[in-house]
């Protein structure tokens, strides 16, 4: 079976598999390569040491080990791409496009620059899009390949500093973007402001979901906020949970609050039943005043 290697073409980049011809000399870990990239001629680092192929996939290619002229290549054309997106904010001002250039970026042999825009309507902005590539590929004499990103990419590219005063997950190590939802946010008791729990993408949060399972797995052992239990000190119902600690806030019937180790506490028995919760109390209480408003009712009659 032929050889392959894993190796990220961008920082933080997904992690892809590349075959690797008999006639490529021996590549170690954390070399750079040269690569066949969809069609495109790449940089890549290397970041797992070659293995054979499990199966026979149809993978693209190692074309040879990285040379300094290789790395002088890459560090013109870096050169050349900040005045195209200089000249690309140029463009979208002049003719008001509704999108925003965020980043271009030529191939190792500078034939095709991919251009990265946000956040526009794709469907709006489709024929102006088209006027734009002719005009740049006209001026600059390369193929233009525009790609559309969502807000967390933008990020990703843009690069920044995150609420916990660090380097963006995304960009430093993150590959690949987390389902982040609200729940998670609620699970670990955070405030919902989207202000709180947004980053600077104007997302949620991607480090919500990096603890979401520990917390979901330790609070399935401790009592729902609002259940009624008994304590040490008698009965209260649950006004604070903390997982971490394993521990809860009981508002006792004294008006006095507490806190209680979860193995502690236990389930009010009433007729055989456990508590029905909050919504069983309100009925309860509803359907007494009804009651006694009956009752009243008669007598003045």
């Amino acid at each position: 079976m032929p050889a392959m290697v894993s190796a990220q073409i961008e920082q933080a980049g997904r992690i892809k598999q590349f075959a690797v011809g008999d006639d490529i000399p021996a590549i170690g870990l954390h070399d750079y390569v040269v690569v066949d990239h969809e069609g495109t001629r790449e940089l890549a680092r290397v970041v797992r040491e070659a293995t054979k192929q499990d199966r026979d996939e149809d993978l693209d290619s190692v074309v040879r080990k990285a040379t300094p002229w290789d790395f002088l290549q890459r560090e013109q054309l870096d050169a050349i791409q900040k005045e195209v997106l200089d000249h690309c904010h140029d463009l979208v001002r002049e003719r008001r496009l509704n999108i925003k250039i965020v980043k271009c970026q030529y191939d190792l042999d500078g034939g095709l620059l991919t251009i990265s825009y946000a956040p526009g309507s794709r469907a709006k902005v489709h024929n102006q899009l088209r006027d734009l590539v002719r005009t740049l590929a006209a001026e600059l004499g390369v193929r233009i390949d525009m790609q559309y990103i969502q807000d967390r990419q933008v990020a990703k590219l843009l690069d920044g500093v995150g609420k916990c005063g660090r380097q963006l997950c995304c960009t430093t190590w993150l590959r690949e973007f987390p389902n982040v939802k609200l729940r998670m946010a609620k699970t670990q008791q955070l405030s919902l402001n989207p202000d709180e729990i947004s980053g600077v993408c104007g997302r949620l949060l991607c480090c919500l979901s990096y603890e979401d399972d520990m917390y979901r797995d330790l609070t399935r052992s401790l009592p729902k906020v609002g259940a009624r239990v008994v304590t040490p000190q008698g009965e209260g119902r649950v006004r604070y949970i903390y997982p971490l600690k394993n521990t809860v806030t009981v508002s006792l019937e004294n008006d006095v609050m507490a806190d209680f180790d979860a193995d502690e506490l236990m389930a009010p028995a009433r007729g055989g039943q456990a508590c029905g919760g909050c919504s069983h109390t309100r009925r309860a209480q509803g359907a007494a005043e009804a009651a006694a408003a009956r009752k009243i009712s008669s007598c003045t009659v």
